[in-house]
């Protein structure tokens, strides 16, 4: 049986102000307080994980040790099949030390380009889906783990300013928006991040 969380705050144990906010949006209709890695002056620590769940793991118990408190970890990145899973857990690390995205998007783009058949062969392999592994740990070293995903393929040039990371040349499924043209509300509804954080709501914070 899953451990519940009963608390009014929650470490987010992230320092990715994109994905903090999209957390603390998740977290408002039940009452619960955010409060950032960055905010608490906690220290990022190495991701030597081999999984979004083992790095999401690591990042919770880092943080609620450190704070004493509860804490919620993601770890999510886009996984391209004509890369055989790339980026993955490297996700943030192909955007550089400075986080630029724009240059992630165009290497994973030209590494696909890279990959494709002839011309006359065939079309190049756009599926990919982005990955969600969400870790809460407590500070006595318990820690639950949920994933969660959307699968759909890629575009170019990217489209939208909404978002971050690779959203803007991710389209899911069924679907004719970029994450990046996407308003929140909608992708919240339905984006890796939220897939995991129902599995999390039953889980955890049933009854809330």
């Amino acid at each position: 049986m899953t451990r519940r969380f009963d608390g009014d705050t929650l470490v987010v144990a992230s320092h990715n102000p994109g994905k903090v906010v999209e957390i603390a949006d998740l977290l408002a209709p039940l009452g619960i307080r955010p409060l950032g890695a960055a905010e608490l002056g906690l220290p990022e620590p190495e991701e030597t994980g081999a999984t979004f769940g083992e790095n999401a793991a690591l990042k919770a118990h880092a943080a609620a040790q450190a704070s004493g408190r509860p804490a919620l970890a993601d770890d999510s990145g886009l996984a391209v099949r004509a890369l055989a899973g790339a980026p993955g857990i490297y996700s943030a690390r192909w955007a550089g030390p400075d986080k630029d995205f724009g240059k992630a998007m165009a290497r994973v783009w030209q590494a696909v380009q890279d990959q494709a058949p002839p011309p006359d062969e065939g079309e190049p392999d756009l599926a990919a889906h982005f990955v969600c592994a969400l870790a809460l740990a407590w500070p006595d070293g318990h820690c639950e783990l949920f994933e969660g995903e959307v699968h759909g393929r890629l575009v170019w040039p990217p489209r939208g300013r909404n978002g971050f990371g690779y959203d803007p040349m991710f389209v899911a499924e069924g679907r004719d928006l970029t994450f990046g043209e996407m308003e929140p509300a909608e992708k919240h509804a339905m984006s890796h991040r939220a897939n995991a954080f129902r599995l999390l709501l039953d889980g955890c914070f049933a009854g809330r």
